[in-house]
Formats: structure tokens, sequence, C-alpha cells
């Protein structure tokens, strides 16, 4: 992989090759589970304790080879274990649960000692061949290159590397058969290696059956050994995992830009719309529309809802609300039903609630806004002061005019006022307005004397003559038709 990281690690379709090989181990029902680990232990060990805690991790020692990791995994369970020992591969991450049960099932039920998972390939590459007899029963697994010296030798077994047939390592044995047989397994091979395939061999010689179990299915036999078979296969899972989802009632409209974790579910009639990912552990309810353009990570969404042009993360978002279009949910984020969320808006720690709205360009961090409460255009709720956090809460049915700064810690009563353009930094009780902000001044002349000889100064002079034109003509023709009275003190003239 050319990789800090272990290749079992590495992820597709939101779990690792290793999460995908325990999920379909475990779904199998074993008694045991052991991972046999070696490079980088204590890594991949505690992703394996993380995924599942019942698992055993075990130490392969130095010496090589999938018969010894094998051996490792058997010493590590109880001495008297008997039954049906299944080996799987850590990177075969299409690889099914209901593969691995079948292979158990005819394994059982065939009375054979060892049964493996075979393909067939039009190239088979440095994959191990299957040889079979004449009644169809597997003689031996030969790897590659040990095939590769037969044919240079030209003896009897020449011809296996012309075997289409490949082994998947991945087998179902008899467990007392499978210990008696590793011990007699050595490493005399091209690669120096203690081969689990030997099993075959000595199962054979000592008269048991070895079985082949065929799958059509060639993608569950491919592993990944670089950065370029972890795209192909993270490319095909998601296509199944797409096409799923459109077999049980989901619109997906373009397939082709739509990604999906394996972990994601999704209501009936939900749309997905392109260039959608739905990742971790997001929960899509029914008759939601997602997208486009939109990045939804371990997020819940309810019924009815609408997600447009936004990215979200650990959030939940409430039936028939309303989120978009580019609007950035933070961890912590939950808006109630039939809330909204608008454009350009940022929520962090806030809790929304039903009916409650933040339409246009806020940050709303640290907060908790009450049922059918309004936040008006450009709020920022000024959550930080340079060491610590501060809460808002604004009430019920408040409203919140645009452009305000709520300085926290504040206190918006329900059923209050905020007037547009206030810097908020106090209480403010039930059926209040707050209004803080400074009183405008208007001063006459400022353009002309600081701006002299601009465009602007040109627009103003041109436009205070044509005022003043205007209030000429009005005054020459107000006597003839205008029978109102002249203006009492009272009234405000332009003068005051």
């Amino acid at each position: 992989m050319k990789s800090a990281t272990p290749k079992v690690l590495h992820r597709i379709g939101g779990r690792s090759l290793l999460g995908h090989a325990l999920h379909a181990a475990r779904q199998v029902g074993p008694a045991h589970l052991a991972v046999v680990v070696r490079h980088e232990r204590d890594r991949v060990a505690q992703h394996v304790a993380e995924l599942d805690p019942q698992a055993v991790v075990v130490d392969q020692d130095e010496v090589k080879g999938t018969g010894r990791a094998c051996e490792c995994g058997l010493d590590a369970l109880p001495a008297d274990v008997t039954g049906t020992v299944v080996v799987t591969m850590g990177d075969v991450p299409l690889l099914t649960p209901a593969t691995l049960a079948d292979l158990t099932e005819r394994h059982e039920t065939s009375g054979a000692a060892v049964t493996v998972i075979t393909a067939e390939l039009p190239d088979a590459k440095a994959y191990g061949r299957v040889v079979r007899d004449g009644s169809g029963d597997v003689v031996a697994i030969m790897e590659y290159k040990d095939a590769l010296r037969h044919r240079e030798a030209g003896d009897d077994f020449a011809h296996v590397v012309d075997i289409r047939e490949i082994n998947s390592g991945i087998y179902a044995f008899d467990a007392q058969v499978l210990r008696a047989a590793l011990a007699e397994v050595g490493t005399d091979n091209a690669q120096g290696e203690k081969y689990l395939t030997d099993v075959v061999g000595i199962a054979r010689r000592d008269g048991r059956r070895v079985a082949a179990h065929l799958v059509d299915d060639l993608w569950q036999t491919e592993g990944v050994n670089d950065r370029v078979q972890l795209a192909t296969l993270g490319r095909e899972l998601n296509r199944r995992t797409v096409e799923h989802w459109m077999r049980e009632g989901v619109t997906v409209v373009d397939p082709a830009t739509t990604w999906i974790d394996a972990d994601v579910t999704i209501g009936r009639d939900t749309t997905i719309r392109p260039g959608t990912q739905l990742l971790g552990a997001t929960t899509i309810g029914a008759e939601v529309v997602v997208g486009p353009d939109t990045t939804l990570t371990d997020v819940e969404v309810g019924d009815g809802a609408s997600v447009v042009r936004t990215q979200a993360e650990l959030a939940t978002i409430g039936p028939a609300a309303t989120v978009g279009p580019f609007s950035y949910l933070r961890p912590g984020t939950v808006l109630g039903a039939h809330g909204k969320i608008g454009g350009f808006v940022e929520t962090k720690n806030a809790e929304i609630g039903e009916g409650a709205k933040v339409p246009h360009l806020t940050y709303c961090g640290d907060a908790t806004i009450g049922e059918g409460a309004n936040i008006g255009a450009g709020t920022i709720f000024a959550n930080y002061d340079g060491v610590a956090k501060h809460h808002t809460t604004v009430g019920r049915h408040s409203f919140v005019g645009s452009d305000s700064v709520l300085i926290a810690p504040v206190d918006i009563a329900d059923g209050a006022y905020v007037a547009a353009g206030s810097a908020i930094e106090g209480t403010v009780g039930p059926g209040q307005i707050a209004v803080a902000r400074g009183r405008q001044r208007n001063v006459d002349g400022w353009v002309a004397r600081r701006r002299a000889g601009t465009k602007t100064a040109e627009a103003a002079e041109a436009a205070g003559a044509a005022a003043g034109a205007a209030g000429v003509e009005h005054a020459e023709q107000a006597p003839h038709t205008s029978s109102e009275p002249a203006a009492s003190p009272e009234t405000p003239t332009q003068e005051s």
C-alpha cells in the first residue's frame, strides 16, 4: 500500500478492510472468533477491540505463512474445540455473510474434512491453483511459484500453471483434522512459508474428502494489495450498496455520483440527488429529499425532510425540516420538526426547536432556540470569549432582528424581540424588545468636503441639484394645486 497505515485498516464503504471481514465472520454466529495479527500489531489489535470486543486477538510469531497464522489462532482457542473452523482473510472486503454461511452449511452436510471456496478467472495471475481429480474432488492447492517450478521441471504437474480455478484462501475445516495436519506442515517451498494449502494434501493422503465450493461472484474472492485495487473494490462495493437501496424503494437519480456507506439506512420513497455522499452510520427516513451536492456523516434525518447542498456531521434533522442550500451543520446540531436552517448558515451544539427558523447567513453555536422562534439574517451567536464557550437561549416564538450579535451568555425569554442591528449582552424579558444600537446621525456636506473630485461627489452634487429643482417646481405649483394649511409648529419639516 506504500502507507503508514496497515493495509487492513484502509477503508472502503465506511469500514476498514478488517471491519468488513469481522462483520462477515460475526454474522455466521461463531462460538469463537480469533483475529491473527502481526504487522503493526498494536494498531490492528486496538481496531479489533473497538469493532468487536469479544474477538480474540492472536499474535503470529516469526514463522511466516497462512498455515502458521491459522495454527496460532487455533492455539489461542480451547484445546477441546471441535466442529467447523472457518478461515477467512482480512483483505477480502466483498465477501458476504451469506457466502460464509453457505460454505459452512455445505461443508457440514457433505462430510468433507476440508472445503475451500474457489473461483474461475480468465487470468489466474499469481493465485494458487486448485487441482481436482476425475470425480471433481480437490487433490491439491498449489501456489503459483511452485506451479512455475513444476512447469520448468516438465513433470506431472507442469499443467497446473494453466488451471484457471483459483484458491480464494477461504476455507471450512474439521477442527481436529486441521489441528493434526498443521502439526505436519513444513516450510519446504518456494517462499519458505508454512502453507495452509498443504493441509489439503495431508487430508487427501489420510483418505479424507476435500471439496471445492465454486462461487460465481468473483468479487467476493478479490483481495486488496494496492491502492488501485482498493479503489476498484470500493467502487464495486458502492455500486452494490446503491443498487440494494434502489431495490428497497429509494430513488437514486445518478448512481454514478452517489456514495452510500455500508452502515447507512434509508427509508422508502426517499430521493437521493446527484453528488450526494451518505457516510458512517447516517440514517435517512422515508420520503426525504437529499442533495444535490450533499455530504452527511453520522446524521439522522427524519421523515419528509429536505436537505439541499449541505454538509453535516453528527447532527439530527427532524421530520419535515428543511436544510440548505449551502448550510454547514457541525456536531451537536439538533433541528426540530418543521424547523429550518437556511442558506449559508453554520450551526454547532445548537438545539433548534420545532418550527423554529434560522434562515440566512447566520452562525449559531452553543445555543438553544425555542419553538417557533425566528432568527434574522446575518445574526451571530458570539459564543467564544477567547477562553471559554458560552451558551445563548432564545425563547419560544421570539424574534431576533437581522444583523444582530448575541454576546453569550445571553437569555432571551419567550415572546421577546431583538431590534435589528443590536448587540445584545444581557437578559431580555418576556414581551420586551431590546434595542442596542447607536442613533443614526447624518452629516450634511461630508462628501463634498472629504471626497471632493470623486465620482461619488459628482453624483451627490447632481442629485442635490435635481432635488433642489424639484423643490422649486413644487413650490411654484403648490399655490394652484394644494389646499393644505401651512405646517403647524408641531409638524416636522425638512429643515428639522
